[in-house]
């Protein structure tokens, strides 16, 4: 008979059906429905319910498998009762069970049809230091009230039935079944008999989930406003043109717009220019004409265009005509004038636009830049 009892004076032993349970750690005080629908777990719940309705719930490692064996099961679980079994059209099974204590599998019992185990019934260890077990149990409940407020997950009335909990033991095993945490961690918890210590444990998995959850709110509010503000300008920007249409006057941006797409169509530019200031035109077209982005994109694609793509010129300068275009807007700077001129002495003996490349050094104000455009221009044309 599995059934049967045997007891001692060191420690309490049943011999029960186990129930492998898939993604789910079965505690103490715990009352949950299960669904079931392997042909050995539907076995021992129908062989348990001829006796004493005990089970033994414990977790496998691995969900995904179908058909675990004794090494692919955790070895600490909870003995339970079964409330009530119904079973359903498509041949699954639902059953409502009730944990009652831990239990560790002491020994896997020759049985085809289903796993038949003995078990140890496993107490609390309690170490006697009330004032800890006491000020975890505050900190707990405390946190809980936080936890519950961030998840949003858990029923508002739980907050009151865990803060009524006296019970050090319960208190950990009913507030860790609402925990969103892995089933290795609940698995851990399950396996630490020492009431102060799974507390402790508790607690510290419950901070560890405050933090995350904190952090997702302060990202949700951020993206929240962001995607409030890119809505506000949107609709605002939509009334401005509807306002303007009402008064009779131009759309200013929109003809800019158009003013742009039509030098784009003259522009005789290389494929791949011609996408990107496509791509520039509709990012504009979103954007709120005032803004500073827009005033920028604006600026980048009037850049492009400006420049002479298939523009050429057949301007050629001597090396006086250089040097006298240089000093007609640049008093002094001899000695950077000496050296363009010999850099465009060199371009036009070798006939080739490749280069040394010239850097202008000195304070703001002295006409690098000025004396660098007409070098360029001059350059070109040599």
């Amino acid at each position: 008979m599995f059934d049967e009892k045997i007891e001692n004076e060191q420690e309490k032993t049943a011999i029960i059906p186990l129930l492998p349970l898939r993604d789910v750690v079965m505690f103490p005080h715990m009352i949950v429905p299960l669904f079931v629908g392997r042909e050995k777990s539907i076995a021992a719940l129908e062989s348990a319910m001829k006796y004493e309705k005990s089970i033994f719930m414990v977790a496998q490692k691995n969900a995904k498998d179908d058909d675990p064996k004794k090494e692919d099961i955790y070895h600490v679980g909870t003995i339970g009762i079964i409330i009530q079994l119904l079973r359903l059209p498509d041949g699954t099974v639902k059953v409502l069970v009730e944990g009652k204590t831990r239990g560790m599998i002491k020994e896997y019992l020759p049985n085809s049809d289903f796993f038949l185990v003995k078990v140890n019934e496993v107490d609390d260890i309690d170490d006697g230091n009330d004032v800890k077990k006491q000020a975890l149990m505050r900190s707990i409940k405390e946190s809980f009230e936080l936890y519950l407020k961030l998840s949003k997950k858990i029923h508002v009335e739980m907050l009151g039935t865990v803060v009524a909990i006296e019970d050090a033991s319960k208190l950990a095993d009913v507030v860790i079944t609402h925990l969103n945490v892995k089933l290795e961690d609940k698995q851990k918890i399950i396996e630490i008999f020492d009431i102060s210590e799974r507390l402790e444990a508790i607690y510290s998995l419950m901070l560890s989930e405050i933090e995350i959850l904190q952090v997702e709110e302060k990202i949700k509010r951020r993206v929240k406003k962001q995607m409030e503000k890119t809505q506000k300008d949107y609709y605002l920007n939509e009334q401005m043109r509807a306002i303007q249409k009402e008064m009779g006057e131009k759309d200013d941006f929109r003809n800019e717009i158009n003013e742009l797409e039509k030098r784009l169509k003259q522009k005789k530019m290389s494929e791949e220019a011609v996408k990107k200031v496509k791509q520039e035109l509709k990012k504009l077209q979103m954007m709120t004409p005032m803004s500073a982005e827009a005033t920028v994109v604006r600026n980048y694609i009037d850049w492009i265009l400006d420049m002479p793509w298939s523009e050429k010129t057949e301007n050629k300068y001597t090396l006086k005509e250089s040097e006298e275009i240089l000093d007609a807007d640049h008093f002094g700077l001899k000695n950077v004038k000496e050296r363009i001129i010999e850099y465009l002495a060199v371009q036009s003996l070798v006939k080739k636009n490749k280069g040394s490349i010239l850097c202008l050094v000195g304070p703001p104000g002295v006409g690098k830049t000025s004396i660098d455009r007409k070098s360029t221009r001059l350059n070109s044309s040599h």
